[in-house]
């Protein structure tokens, strides 16, 4: 029997649809059959993680998390996931309180890029996500250098993501916009683009730029599919 998935979704519900679509489907089209993982979704309530994000209550953020680990341990998950990027910001402090093993997101990007051998990176995202350092720390420690949008170019992408990506608005100017900024990282000398949140391949992908870009939420539903198969 395959390991039951734990997905915590709902941040936002676009992402958390790619995350189960490419794993069922991913399956199929390996192993020939229906017998994909189970998995089980706790879609959490998008805007009460908003709120508490802009007044910076991550105390609320972390207990809510680690409560939906709870719950999907409790109705048979075997391991879990956070469906988004910029809730890692205190991915460490939810798995250690978490009954169950998580797989993060940005070890998983990480490891795909240091897969590429890359040695520079540019980092799209929310702007609380290009801001921290949760990211970039874990690049630094595998020796990879990375950059980030000026600032001006931040609240672009973090307007996209929020107002139109989240909504499941995909606009041919915003996609060449975030694609100019794609772009500029790769004329400063980021030899790969990691893809930060888990929305922005909804709006881009490979086809649209001849830099390589990390998709973060394949990465992390590869990872996932994986981890349900194995022995």
């Amino acid at each position: 029997m395959h390991k039951t998935i734990g997905l915590l979704g709902g941040l936002s519900p676009e992402s958390t649809a790619t995350y189960y679509e490419y794993i069922t489907r991913t399956y199929l089209e390996r192993y020939g059959d229906h017998s994909y993982p189970q998995m089980i979704i706790y879609s959490v309530n998008f805007q009460q993680f908003m709120d508490w994000q802009a007044r910076g209550r991550w105390d609320e953020i972390s207990r809510k998390m680690i409560e939906a680990m709870e719950s999907m341990h409790s109705a048979g998950a075997d391991f879990g996931l956070i469906a988004t990027n910029t809730m890692h910001y205190v991915f460490d402090e939810v798995q250690e309180a978490s009954p169950m093993p998580l797989i993060s997101i940005v070890d998983a990007a990480v490891e795909a890029v240091r897969n590429q051998g890359l040695k520079k990176v540019g980092l799209l995202g929310t702007k609380f996500t290009m801001s921290q350092s949760f990211y970039s720390d874990r690049l630094t420690e595998e020796g990879i250098e990375v950059m980030v949008p000026g600032q001006s170019q931040q609240e672009v992408v973090n307007r996209i993501i929020y107002e139109e990506l989240a909504h499941g608005q995909f606009r041919q100017d915003s996609r060449k916009t975030m694609v100019r900024i794609v772009k500029w990282l790769e004329g400063k000398g980021c030899e790969g683009v990691i893809l930060g949140c888990t929305e922005i391949p909804l709006l881009i992908t490979q086809e649209h730029c001849g830099i390589c870009l990390f998709d973060t939420c394949i990465i992390h539903a590869e990872k996932a599919l994986n981890w349900a198969v194995r022995p």
